[in-house]
This record gives C-alpha cells, sequence and structure tokens, in this order.
C-alpha cells in the first residue's frame, strides 16, 4: 500500500525531510548538471528534487501514481502534477530526456512494468535515476519516513530488475547517512561527509542511473522453396539397331575356328 500524498508533503517539510532533499539534489546536480534545455519527467514524488530544475530545463512534467493522488506543484497558479496509472504513463514514446524515480518502485506491483514504462517514455539517449531504499541502510528499518516502506533494494537486486526492464546501469551512487531521527537532522552534512568514507554501505538511499537499450532489429531473410517438377520418366537414347540372327547360328559363328588365309 502506498503512502498518502500529504503523508509524503509532512515529512519532507520536516528538518529530515530537508536534509533528505538536500543530499538527493546534490548528488543530482553530479550526474545530470543543470538540465539546461531538457525534458524531465519526475514519477513517484520527486517534485522535492527537481524544483530547482524547472528554471533552467526546457519542461519538467510530475507523474505521481493513483493510489498515493496527487498534489498540485508547484503553485496554485501553474500545475506541472497529473495523477498516472503505473501501467500506463500518459506521455507519448521517447518524449523525455531525463527521468527520475523517487517513491515510485518500492511500493509498486509489478516494479518490472513499472520501469518498462519508464523506457517507454525515455529518449533513446536519454537517462533515466531510480532512487530506493537501501536494503543495508537504516531507513528501510524506519517506518516514521517514507523508505521505512515498502520494498528495499540492494545493488545487485535494483541492477537485475533494471535490465529486466531493458535498462542498462551505468552508474550508481549513494546518500542519506544520517540516522533516520528528527533531531539528529541538523548533522546531517557531517554523516554525509564522515558515511561516504567510514561506513558507505550503510546509506540510506541508493541511487542508479541508467540508459535505455535500443535494439536494431535486423530482417533476417527466410530461404524460399522453389518447385521444380522432374519428369518421372527421363528420356533416354533409343538403342542401335542389331542384326537379327538365330541365337544357334550365332553361337556358332563365335566358336568356329577361324579360317587360314591361303
Amino acid at each position: 500500500m502506498r503512502r498518502d500524498v500529504l503523508e509524503l508533503r509532512q515529512f519532507y517539510a520536516s528538518d529530515l525531510g530537508r536534509a533528505a532533499r538536500t543530499m538527493v539534489e546534490r548528488k543530482l546536480l553530479e550526474a545530470w548538471g543543470d538540465a539546461h534545455g531538457q525534458d524531465i519527467l519526475a514519477l513517484g514524488y520527486a517534485t522535492p528534487f527537481v524544483g530547482n530544475l524547472r528554471d533552467r530545463a526546457r519542461r519538467v512534467v510530475a507523474g505521481m501514481p493513483a493510489q498515493q493522488g496527487v498534489e498540485v506543484w508547484p503553485t496554485p497558479e501553474g500545475n506541472l502534477a497529473t495523477l498516472t496509472p503505473e501501467d500506463s504513463l500518459p506521455f507519448q514514446n521517447a518524449l523525455f530526456d531525463r527521468v527520475l524515480v523517487v517513491h515510485g518502485l518500492e511500493e509498486s506491483p509489478d516494479p518490472v512494468g513499472y520501469l518498462r514504462e519508464v523506457w517507454r517514455v525515455l529518449s533513446p539517449s536519454g537517462k533515466a535515476i531510480i532512487a530506493v531504499a537501501s536494503r543495508d541502510g537504516l531507513w528501510a528499518g524506519s517506518e516514521s519516513t517514507p523508505f521505512g516502506h515498502g520494498r528495499p533494494y540492494s545493488r545487485s537486486q535494483l541492477a537485475e530488475l533494471l535490465r529486466e526492464a531493458d535498462l542498462e546501469p551505468s552508474g550508481w551512487t549513494r546518500a542519506l547517512y544520517v540516522p533516520p531521527i528528527g533531531w539528529m537532522a541538523r548533522w546531517a552534512e557531517g554523516f554525509e561527509q564522515a558515511g561516504s568514507r567510514l561506513w558507505p554501505r550503510f546509506a540510506g538511499l541508493l541511487l542508479m542511473e541508467a540508459v535505455k537499450q535500443t535494439f536494431a532489429v535486423k530482417p533476417q531473410g527466410t530461404r524460399a522453396r522453389r518447385r521444380v517438377v522432374r519428369p518421372v520418366l527421363l528420356p533416354a537414347p533409343s538403342p542401335a539397331p542389331v542384326s537379327q540372327a538365330p541365337v544357334g547360328e550365332g553361337l556358332r559363328r563365335r566358336l568356329a575356328p577361324p579360317r587360314r588365309r591361303s
């Protein structure tokens, strides 16, 4: 069961949620730059992380699953968010240059089908970043945060899932080393720097970038069968005429001794 959109909004309005947003935004900037002139799709509940890209990107659209609910984003004057079914996103093929998925995969009833829709709307040269709760981190076991619900993933599990949806992993990183305790959010920056060096495996969030796999299908020729009509009886040359002689006389001729010449 997905978290309600109101619960997600409340979390990211807290100190711990703001710290998580800062850490993830930093990873996005390292991976995508300022995304100048690109079309970006934010799936799940990824609006807290792409707000700073709206001014530089050509288009930023948010798609939120129906089970979660949708909120007006970013302002009542200009809504860029829409309610989307997971198995059929209301966008045309190969429309977006970048796709970010946060709070989308862990609680999906069909993760592979969800990622195949990401593959469909991603341009051939596009990139997608999938953010999930890390199986080894503390955040996956804390139900006080949205990352403590649904299925956490290890790096190998997420990579295998992406490949099953024809998305090839091209890079990965981790974030959120601060324990998921509200009053410790003030030291989130220190935990982030120390954790990436001392205990990188215990990060709360796993981010994996993937590219779209496109296979050029080369048509293969089929061997056509040609019907060759062959006669049942092949023509044969007629035998040369043989002089007729009585059988007995022929034998006597072959057995008779040769005559001497005088």
